[in-house]
């Protein structure tokens, strides 16, 4: 009696999480319309989480959070690696409000370092991700590159299954990326992570058809 009720709580748990993963799949991409008749309430700022990469990564979102609509997307949440020290610096050059937070994560993997020592850097790295992830619970993530947002996406992507917050994921692919994805962005589209993959060339854009060609953005 008791192995029958415990395979019937599998079976039902099973059903409901398979369930509720084709639910969140078939939601991804599906941006919410915001409400427009008359006497309905302002809309409210979306809190925002910001990744920001080393390099070239940064200098194009430094660009395209140029002409962000401040008071729609806020407060907004900075993310760095943990060694990368001038991006954060750009982003604060950047901001205006004191609501604005930054803080840095560990990062996976350090250039050079050995696949068997990553295993344990990428364990650390996914329990810190999840930890901010809960502390922020962004319902905007902006990203674009960076092998750092690719555990926080999906982490994103996880709490939509379970309930913890819906965040809308956009991925822009930077506009290095000509013939072929980054491997963060091929994560991100294959998986059907990203709600919103842009990409900055037609040519990726015929090659992965769910993607919005936007033209180059720097």
């Amino acid at each position: 009696m008791a192995c029958t009720v415990a395979i019937a709580l599998i079976i039902v748990t099973t059903t409901l999480i398979v369930t509720r993963l084709l639910y969140v799949l078939h939601r991804t991409g599906k941006l919410l319309k915001p409400r427009s008749w008359k006497g309905s309430a302002p809309q409210q700022p979306l809190s925002t989480l910001i990744v920001l990469g080393s390099g070239g990564h940064t200098a194009e979102m430094i660009n395209l959070l140029s002409v962000l609509q401040k008071d729609r997307f806020a407060p907004r949440f900075y993310i760095a690696a943990a060694t990368d020290n001038m991006s954060l610096q750009k982003a604060r050059l950047l901001e205006e409000t004191s609501s604005s937070q930054f803080m840095q994560i560990y990062r996976s993997r350090e250039v050079g370092q050995s696949y068997i020592t990553s295993v344990w850097t990428t364990l650390i790295a996914l329990a810190h991700g999840f930890w901010l992830m809960l502390r922020i619970r962004p319902q905007v993530i902006l990203c674009n590159g960076p092998g750092t947002c690719v555990p926080l996406c999906v982490i994103a992507f996880l709490f939509k299954i379970v309930g913890i917050r819906w965040s809308s994921v956009f991925y822009v692919e930077s506009i290095a990326r000509v013939q072929r994805l980054s491997l963060s962005g091929l994560l991100l589209y294959k998986l059907h992570i990203a709600d919103q993959f842009f990409v900055q060339w037609p040519q990726l854009q015929r090659k992965y058809p769910r993607a919005h060609y936007v033209g180059c953005l720097m």
